[in-house]
């Protein structure tokens, strides 16, 4: 069993920026490949941007392409993602999900392990 922590977020200023952290529990942290998804009601949970267990594949959407940046640190068990130039349409319940395969996908069930959120609002 593996459980996931956010943290992080809250509110910013169009322009700004925010880190989002996950911990994972578990000591096979390093072969998990670590995703980060975000939610608005009424939509369906999208992609945001993912890193496998060694970190040399990373994916982002094009929506975040170039302002956001997702790394990992094994010896700490976590995940990151930097969001920098921050819009409006960024806000969202922000989740990280851990992939035992380890690839990093972009898929929303190729996760098996999902946190609870962390709620990004970006708003003047």
């Amino acid at each position: 069993q593996v459980q996931l922590v956010e943290s992080g977020g809250g509110l910013v200023q169009p322009g700004g920026s925010l880190r989002l952290s996950c911990v994972a529990s578990g000591r096979t942290f390093s072969n998990y490949g670590m995703g980060w998804f975000r939610q608005t009601p009424g939509k369906d949970r999208e992609f945001v941007a993912a890193i496998s267990w060694t970190g040399g594949n990373i994916q982002y959407s094009n929506s975040v392409k170039g302002r956001f940046a997702i790394s990992r640190d094994n010896a700490k068990n976590t995940v990151n993602l930097q969001m920098n130039s921050l819009k409006f349409e960024d806000t969202a319940l922000y989740y990280c999900a851990a992939d035992t395969w380890g690839s990093g996908s972009s898929k929303n069930d190729a996760y098996e392990y999902w946190g609870q959120g962390t709620q990004v609002t970006v708003s003047s």
